[in-house]
């Protein structure tokens, strides 16, 4: 299985995963197009899907003209999501491949949106887990509660995605990466591995390379939002549960500006 950066607009990425096996391929939220079909031919692969993450026009935008390009293709979305283009609803839990080897598994992610779908992909013989996170989880950050509540993204990010294997990499919507890695610091300023990791992000960008992906691991590490049911998380936020503290956060970071 391979994985590629699309960028898009100005701070989106688009992905294209290959089933090397096959040569398919699938893009997750492609968003521009050309700029996939671009690559798809470079790398002389086959677009059979595309895999939307939730209904906003940056995400689900492009879906209608990959259909005009490329007749056929299925497009994947939530069910409670009005995604545009969307050929297959999804529900929690369906499982689907790509080729003869990538398999692909949906996790019903809400709060950003309601029908928001995370997508955990993995390898022949589960080999090289991968999610890709739309906009509920960003490297260090989370998606602002458009549609739901601080218990729904709690479960999104805690307990769904919090509980994939430690070293499933994390491919998210948006290039936030410096900018949550600053505010973290403001959560936690005593967190070695959220200054660590915000040099190391500063570098990435002055080099013009993206932060993503980030993995699981790191984020239980550097994220405030996925560190709530610490109990010093909760004392920095002035909290008694996970929650709480969650939706304290996510206000500071609305009003935050870095």
């Amino acid at each position: 299985m391979k994985i590629f950066h699309v960028p898009c607009l100005e701070d989106n990425y688009s992905y294209m995963i290959i089933d090397e096996t096959s040569k398919e391929a699938a893009v997750v939220d492609p968003v521009e197009p050309e700029k996939v079909l671009h690559l798809a031919e470079e790398e002389g692969v086959h677009l059979k899907m595309v895999l939307t993450t939730h209904h906003h026009w940056d995400h689900a935008g492009g879906n209608d003209k990959i259909k005009q390009l490329v007749p056929g293709i299925k497009v994947y979305g939530g069910s409670l999501d009005n995604v545009k283009g969307c050929t297959h609803k999804l529900e929690n839990g369906d499982k689907f491949t790509l080729g003869r080897d990538v398999n692909i598994l949906s996790l019903h992610t809400p709060c950003h949106t309601k029908g928001h779908i995370s997508y955990y992909v993995t390898g022949k013989d589960e080999e090289d887990p991968a999610v890709f996170t739309g906009d509920t989880l960003f490297v260090a950050g989370c998606g602002k509660f458009f549609e739901g509540t601080a218990e729904q993204m709690y479960q999104s990010l805690c307990v769904t995605l919090g509980s994939l294997p430690r070293t499933t990499k994390v491919y998210c919507g948006h290039e936030y990466t410096v900018k949550n890695l600053q505010f973290a610091l403001t959560v936690e300023p005593d967190n070695e591995r959220v200054a660590q990791k915000l040099l190391w992000a500063q570098h990435q960008r002055k080099v013009n390379h993206p932060t993503v992906p980030s993995t699981i691991e790191e984020e239980l590490e550097t994220n405030p939002f996925m560190r709530v049911d610490l109990p010093e998380l909760q004392g920095r936020a002035g909290c008694h549960s996970p929650v709480d503290a969650l939706l304290e956060i996510r206000q500071r970071k609305d009003k935050w500006r870095g």
